[in-house]
């Protein structure tokens, strides 16, 4: 058991050690148009909205956690909307292609799938964006009430402000991590697959909650459950979709509006189960 407590614990400091580079230059971008750039800068940025969930589709199949990270930082700031924030959310790939390309999976398959995700992801951003006006980027919101919520001391200037957000969100995803690391480990990757294989339905719905994981280790058991054979592919595109590496977990840590944070998980959830269940049936 103290081997076992070691591993967990390796694995959740490595594995967030290599989120750190990515969240500080996230912060640093984006305390740098907050200091330096101003409202003009901040314009630009917001009109390029409409064509957002397509950009966010196409980035979001970068094999790394940190995007969807950065997405929600960018979201809580209204930088992007929200159908650009879904787009990525559902095309991040986390470590879904190195384990493909490691287990030397066809590369017809790869493809799909990466596309697959990405034409789910755009599609789903362009409609939220189009009915739902709410999660459009607004003029009086800037990414310094981020800042502010924090209580970070934004006047101690651009380099210790995005280092003091980064020390936190890097604490708050190591000791939640951990915590996952540990029940997945407890619960058992041959339980996950007795329970998700053969169920047309129920499968792609376990899957997503697999999915949700709000880490890398998600993706990681889809994927090998996937290629062992123990999953349908309706199952684990569910379960795909829906994770967004540690994106929800940075959501809820920096955006403070619960009701839509929650109303977020729903959709990145039901989008992913609905593709699943859709793919499943034909």
């Amino acid at each position: 058991m103290l081997q076992v407590m070691t591993d967990i614990i390796k694995d959740t400091f490595f594995d967030t050690v290599k989120l750190v580079p990515f969240l500080f230059l996230t912060y640093l971008a984006m305390e740098y148009l907050e200091h330096r750039t101003g409202e003009k800068t901040q314009r630009l940025v917001r009109r390029a909205g409409r064509l957002g969930p397509v950009l966010g589709g196409l980035l979001g199949v970068i094999p790394q956690c940190g995007f969807s990270a950065a997405a929600s930082n960018l979201y809580a700031g209204r930088v992007i909307s929200l159908g650009t924030l879904m787009a990525i959310y559902l095309s991040t790939s986390d470590e879904m292609l190195p384990i493909l390309l490691s287990e030397k999976a066809p590369v017809e398959l790869i493809l799909r799938l990466l596309l697959a995700k990405a034409a789910v992801g755009m599609a789903a951003g362009l409609i939220l964006d189009a009915v739902w006006k709410k999660g459009v980027p607004r003029e009086h919101d800037h990414i310094h009430d981020i800042c502010e919520q924090e209580h970070c001391h934004c006047e101690e200037g651009v380099f210790r402000s995005a280092l003091s957000h980064t020390g936190q969100i890097t604490l708050f995803i190591l000791l939640v991590t951990f915590g996952l690391d540990l029940v997945l480990h407890l619960v058992g990757q041959d339980a996950l697959s007795g329970l998700i294989l053969n169920r047309p339905f129920l499968g792609p719905a376990l899957a997503g909650l697999v999915g949700l994981i709000p880490n890398c280790a998600g993706s990681v058991v889809i994927t090998q459950l996937y290629l062992q054979g123990a999953m349908s592919l309706g199952a684990a595109m569910a379960g795909l979709l829906a994770g967004s590496g540690v994106g929800l977990l940075v959501l809820f840590r920096v955006d403070h509006n619960r009701k839509e944070d929650l109303a977020i998980l729903g959709l990145l959830y039901g989008i992913g189960v609905l593709t699943g269940i859709v793919i499943g049936l034909f």
